[in-house]
């Protein structure tokens, strides 16, 4: 394996673990609201603010969105 392919799965495992984290603290926020479904969105929203607010890897997060809603 390549530095280059080595450095690609690495990434890949890091935005994997902010995703992870970004789900967790989304669950959290759904069952400190009594588990009232109909806000998911604003969960993930906060959820993915408040974490990567604090995370090194935001540039790393962003980079991926952008990839993902350019595709068709």
């Amino acid at each position: 394996m390549d530095s280059e392919t080595r450095t690609r799965e690495r990434q890949r495992l890091m935005v994997d673990l902010l995703e992870r984290k970004i789900r967790l603290r989304a669950r959290q926020l759904y069952d400190q609201r009594g588990q009232i479904e109909g806000q998911a969105l604003e969960d993930w929203v906060k959820a993915e603010s408040e974490i990567l607010k604090s995370s090194i890897l935001a540039p790393l997060w962003n980079k991926r969105q952008d990839r993902e809603s350019s595709q068709p």
